[in-house]
């Protein structure tokens, strides 16, 4: 596997805390939506930013 740089390791640290912060974000209005359809949509966003969060990890190894 190719060695990754500075730059893009600064970059997938930023992508990580994106990431991370939308998915929290997402998890927290699906549990105090009184709406079943937009706390599922929700959870669904969560779900799908944890994956990309997860994939990040990978790329660096974490």
């Amino acid at each position: 596997m190719q060695e990754i740089t500075s730059k893009e390791l600064e970059l997938i640290s930023d992508a990580l805390t994106a990431e991370g912060l939308i998915c929290k974000k997402a998890r927290a209005y699906s549990n105090t939506l009184t709406d079943t359809a937009l706390a599922q949509c929700m959870t669904k966003i969560a779900d799908e930013h944890e994956q990309r969060y997860n994939a990040l990890l990978n790329i660096i190894g974490g």
